[in-house]
């Protein structure tokens, strides 16, 4: 009986697994670096929101305390107001009476006049100075809502990476990749806001 030529399947075996390798291994580092420069600008976008989130809500703390120093202003300024009216009720009267006022009630009158102004237009600009730190913190907290949402995506992206690195599915990757070109996309438009 002729002998049957022998083939060396071990070593095709062991070619055809170094093939699949090649190929498993180039799509496992291709994930490895778009999952690490996803998870990169995921954590810079983390901190981009956290701190546009913090310096929001100090400026609405500093709103918060300008705006109980207007309404001290403007107190104060029903306070003159309350004794020029009752300063003229006493001027009132001495005219009533046919007798000239003091001289010292018109200077009163003028007085608290002066010191109404001067309240009014102090309570105008730290209202005013209230409303641009109010507007200020709006705008932080709208670009903060974008670094919020980039992060999400980012995550999500990370995990489909992990996913994919596991199941070596090729349309888990692409996934994967647009939600994070979508995350790295709402984190540029979040710093042009």
């Amino acid at each position: 009986m002729p002998e049957a030529p022998e083939v060396d399947t071990d070593k095709l075996r062991e070619a055809i697994d170094e093939e699949i390798e090649k190929e498993g291994g180039a799509l496992l580092r291709t994930i490895a670096l778009t999952t690490a420069v996803f998870a990169a600008l995921a954590a810079t976008a983390s901190l981009k929101a956290g701190g546009s989130a913090n310096e929001a809500l100090a400026l609405k703390t500093e709103a918060t305390g300008l705006q109980a120093e207007a309404s001290d202003k403007w107190s104060y300024y029903q306070s003159k107001n309350l004794k020029a009216t009752v300063t003229e009720l006493s001027r009132s009267t001495w005219v009533a009476l046919d007798k000239p006022p003091p001289a010292e009630i018109d200077a009163a009158l003028a007085k608290y006049a002066e010191d109404q102004r001067k309240a009014s237009d102090e309570a105008k600009a730290l209202e005013h100075e209230r409303d641009a730190k109010s507007e200020e913190a709006e705008h932080l907290m709208h670009g903060h809502h974008f670094f919020a949402q980039s992060v999400a995506l980012l995550q999500v992206a990370i995990a489909l990476g992990a996913v994919a690195a596991l199941t070596r599915k090729r349309i888990v990757w692409v996934g994967s990749l647009l939600l994070g070109l979508g995350g790295c996309g709402l984190f540029a438009w979040a710093f042009s806001i």
